[in-house]
């Protein structure tokens, strides 16, 4: 809900999101709540119907996604970040990727100099072969980060179920992707984003400042 040039950034995520042509949508939410329900209400002033599901519990991104499994009725779903924006194009262009090569699973990569922050992804061609989480600074081999926009098969859910407890005591998305190529052998369809494509990451604070002062990034959104 952070304010970003009029509106709060989650509206501007899903304004995305909707040009894919989604209308349902499943807002996992805690700290604050209240802020969320309240604004979005159940969707319908952006034409789209909004549930909401409460994470009581810390327990990572994969934690929260396990809260979604009964609310979510089709075969497939769309999952992003509440921190994360992309030029909507980005968004399309996954939607496409699933529509058109009719991939169960689809995961978008960024270009970054050392992905220590995030997810390393490291890649065959078009494919994800392997996913580690935060790898130690400078010593990941691959320059794709996870971007932290997918398309997952329900399958995710019974994975997830498997997923041990991380260092951080959370149950980690990215574990279970890896579970599911290693073990499982999905085919993770890799959609990597060019250096010059826009993404913004609100959940550091020095790039939140510099794009709550700058306003030229909108143009690059549509």
């Amino acid at each position: 809900m952070i304010p970003v040039h009029g509106k709060p950034l989650l509206e501007y995520i899903i304004n995305g999101i909707i040009t894919t042509g989604i209308r349902d949508f499943i807002f996992v939410v805690g700290y604050l709540k209240e802020q969320i329900i309240d604004y979005f209400q159940d969707g319908a002033n952006l034409g789209i119907r909004v549930e909401y599901v409460e994470q009581k519990e810390l327990d990572g991104t994969g934690g929260a996604l396990l809260l979604c499994e009964n609310y979510v009725k089709n075969d497939h779903f769309f999952l992003s970040w509440g921190d994360i924006l992309v030029s909507y194009s980005v968004y399309r262009a996954v939607c496409e990727i699933y529509r058109e090569e009719k991939e169960n699973f689809v995961l978008v990569t960024n270009y970054v100099d050392d992905p220590y922050k995030g997810g390393a992804i490291y890649c065959e061609e078009n494919y994800c072969l392997d996913v580690v989480e935060k790898p130690s600074k400078g010593k990941s081999k691959s320059n794709l980060n996870n971007c932290g926009i997918f398309i997952f098969s329900k399958d995710i859910f019974e994975v997830l179920k498997q997923v041990k407890l991380s260092e951080r005591g959370e149950i980690e998305l990215t574990d279970a992707i890896r579970i599911g190529i290693k073990e499982k052998n999905w085919k993770v369809r890799a959609f990597k984003m060019n250096k010059a494509e826009f993404r913004a990451d609100f959940g550091d604070v020095e790039g939140y400042e510099r794009f709550k002062k700058d306003a030229s990034w909108l143009k690059k959104l549509d």
